[in-house]
């Protein structure tokens, strides 16, 4: 299986704190990987230094076979790299299907001129763009609900516009930061299977950050662990768990629960 992201020794220091210390990373083509640990582990910041909001003192990402350390995040977006946020980042007083037009401008090609003079081509590609749009949200539940303001729609619904956002990008790798957060358990096991349809029929790879335990153990096929944002642990969900380091660092030597 070709690897799709590579990160050796990535260091991001904030003054005298290191919040990611030489972390080594690779992610699978097609696979579903989570990375977990404590609040304050470095997870985020190692996601932000992936998507170039961050650029890591020391060390070398990949992707595929390009070096992404440096890039703007435009640039890594039009890679085929997007992101959804711990944090809900929606355009709140724009529609579900502005919201995700929005979210296909790095595929657009018209340019200022054509902006300006609204020619065929423009319209096309407008034309163009909102069809997918349309087709993306129904793909993620939302059909009936593309003029609804994205600020009324229930929780779950901005979640699921949020990812709908980041897969107008046409993304290749889907980096997906607490999806589940705040949700209950009927509504986490129902995000868990949406997640694998992405997977599945969006051609996509996934990396998300999470903290409820059991969406971890349920969907990926490996877990990374950080703790002060040095990587404790690597390998199947099973092998984690039973990891004393990762014991330690999650509850002080006691069980996991999940």
């Amino acid at each position: 299986m070709a690897t799709i992201l590579e990160a050796k020794g990535v260091t991001k220091r904030f003054g005298g704190l290191t919040a990611v210390d030489s972390v080594d990373f690779t992610i699978d083509e097609g696979s579903i990987v989570s990375l977990i640990g404590p609040n304050g582990a470095g997870k985020t910041t190692f996601f932000n230094c992936i998507t170039g909001y961050y650029t890591p003192e020391e060390g070398s990402i990949r992707f595929g076979s390009t070096s992404t350390v440096g890039m703007k995040m435009h640039q890594i977006t039009q890679l085929g790299i997007a992101r959804t946020f711990q944090n809900i980042r929606l355009f709140g007083n724009m529609t579900a299907l502005e919201n995700v037009m929005v979210g296909q401008h790095p595929t657009m090609r018209a340019g200022v001129w054509g902006a300006i003079t609204h020619n065929k081509r423009t319209r096309q590609e407008e034309e163009r763009v909102t069809t997918r749009g349309r087709e993306l949200l129904r793909f993620v539940g939302l059909r009936g609900k593309e003029n609804d303001l994205a600020k009324n729609l229930s929780y779950g619904d901005q979640r699921r516009l949020e990812i709908a956002r980041a897969l107008g990008t046409q993304p290749k790798l889907l980096l997906l930061d607490e999806p589940t957060a705040g949700m209950n358990p009927q509504e986490s096991l129902a995000m868990v299977d949406f997640i694998r349809k992405v997977r599945q029929e969006m051609n996509v790879t996934i990396l998300l950050i999470e903290h409820h335990m059991r969406v971890v153990m349920t969907i990926s096929e490996r877990v990374t662990v950080l703790d002060f944002g040095i990587k404790i642990a690597e390998g199947s969900p099973q092998h984690v768990q039973q990891d004393p380091r990762v014991r330690e660092a999650y509850l002080g030597a006691s069980e996991m629960h999940i």
